[in-house]
């Protein structure tokens, strides 16, 4: 079947549509829609359906008949085949319009939303540019390692991993050398390896099955060790049963200190951590330069990439995490940093119940008193005077709000609860277009306007798009 790519989405694949009439369409109707991946806009291909539902179709590429002068040849002999990239047969200027242009018609679509200002991109090196990689591992009948096939759950066996740092490669290398002398240990289903930002120290992370054995997995964790100096530690954790991930086995450090040009930062085992070693500080710069005040207020904060920047030039921050990083967040903030650990529609709701009912905290997050005479008297007053364990006005207007979700976005609760905190300044940094345009909504109904939209390529060869946009009322 012949078919024309019109565009690439959000996903990886290019959309054409089966000619209008077929398969039971009406007649000068739109075709229906068929996804097909590693292809290109303005393509002509020869295309195999492979699935058919009633509002969509998907298809493989059998020969491109007509190419992109876009189209370059991968360099990576799994692609097309592994799970990880889809844009490795794109040049990488086109990768990037490509994402703009993705970014953009999703903030048209969703949010009805014509951008009147120029989406900044900030490029990231080709190739090996992640501090962070997971390899799926197999044990019988024979050793293997790698990453899922496209859109499957079936192993890939990847020896090398060009958008992987060397240091990460080299670790790929050991886990198959002691693969192929037997002393892979049942069990362990994930290695995952975290390097540091000059890429001299690597942590590891295993995910065990239940029935994994502490004893081998804590030998093969001290071998890898002892293999590879540069690995300065293995923490184990069994699969999440009810939602409680348990640690298994430690093996040296069980943590990471990371170095940027704003601070260092510890990292513990199962942490999140952005992941391109090469943008985190351009990362850091876009969402705090040039922001100063009295209170900024960071929510789904993580380790404090950006709040322990903004302590610089705020004299308070607060910063909310409801993951075990939230320890390595209060570890990180300098004095005048508060970390609270809290999902952030929690702390937003009990916050707001504080804001509307003042009650004073103290030293150690310990009620004191109801406010007194005085304090009742002055109500507006005291309604920003809502304080934390140091003494911090937790809950006035801040003069900033920074929000790094996660790919589900903050949702329509959330999102209506930072806009009535009434900051005069939003940043919104984001991994999924759709969501974020989802969520911008309500904000602009609001009264946020957007000053500035940046496009952070933290995921080169791949469809994954970062983006930070930064909003004023």
């Amino acid at each position: 079947m012949l078919l024309n790519i019109e565009k690439l989405i959000y996903g990886g694949d290019g959309l054409a549509r089966l000619p209008a009439g077929s398969d039971g369409n009406k007649p000068g109707g739109r075709g229906k829609a068929v996804f097909v991946p590693f292809v290109l806009a303005g393509e002509k291909i020869e295309a195999v359906i492979t699935e058919e539902k009633p509002g969509f179709a998907r298809a493989n590429a059998g020969t491109i008949v007509e190419p992109s002068p876009y189209r370059i040849p991968p360099p990576c002999p799994h692609f097309g085949r592994c799970g990880g990239c889809q844009y490795q047969h794109i040049s990488y200027e086109h990768q990037l319009a490509i994402k703009k242009e993705i970014l953009r018609e999703n903030l048209r679509r969703i949010a009805k939303l014509d951008l009147q200002c120029e989406i900044q991109a900030h490029p990231s090196p080709r190739w090996n540019y992640r501090n962070r990689s997971r390899l799926q591992v197999e044990t019988r009948p024979d050793f293997a390692a790698g990453y899922f096939k496209l859109s499957s759950h079936e192993l890939l066996a990847v020896e090398e991993c060009p958008i992987s740092s060397p240091l990460i490669n080299r670790g790929i290398a050991a886990l198959w050398q002691a693969g192929r002398a037997g002393k892979a240990v049942e069990g362990v289903l994930e290695v995952e390896f975290f390097s540091n930002a000059d890429d001299t120290k690597m942590l590891l992370e295993f995910l065990c099955a239940p029935e994994a054995r502490r004893a081998a997995v804590r030998a093969w964790a001290e071998e890898l060790c002892a293999a590879m100096p540069e690995i300065v530690g293995v923490v184990a954790f069994r699969t999440p049963q009810k939602g409680v991930q348990e640690p298994l086995v430690a093996v040296g450090a069980s943590e990471l200190t990371y170095q940027t040009k704003t601070a260092a930062y510890r990292v513990s085992a199962g942490a999140f951590f952005q992941t391109n070693r090469f943008l985190i500080d351009e990362l850091i710069t876009i969402v705090t330069a040039e922001r100063t005040g009295d209170l900024a207020l960071d929510l789904y904060a993580g380790v404090g990439l950006f709040s322990t920047a903004l302590a610089r030039t705020f004299r308070h921050t607060v910063s909310v995490e409801s993951s075990h990083a939230a320890s390595d967040l209060k570890y990180n903030l300098p004095v005048n940093g508060k970390a609270v650990q809290a999902a952030t529609e929690q702390y937003l709701t009990n916050s707001y119940r504080a804001y509307e009912h003042p009650v004073r905290v103290g030293a150690g997050d310990s009620p004191i008193q109801p406010p007194s005479d005085k304090d009742k008297a002055d109500k507006d007053k005291e309604k920003d005077k809502v304080r934390t364990g140091m003494g911090v006005d937790l809950f006035h207007n801040p003069d900033l709000l920074v929000v790094d979700p996660p790919r589900s976005g903050l949702g329509d609760p959330v999102a209506r609860a930072l806009a009535s905190l009434s900051a005069p300044r939003l940043t919104y940094v984001s991994c999924d277009p759709a969501t974020l345009a989802r969520d911008l909504v309500p904000l602009q109904a609001a009264g946020y306007r957007i000053e500035e939209v940046h496009l952070v390529d933290q995921f080169a060869q791949t469809y994954h798009l970062e983006s930070v946009v930064q909003l004023v009322r």
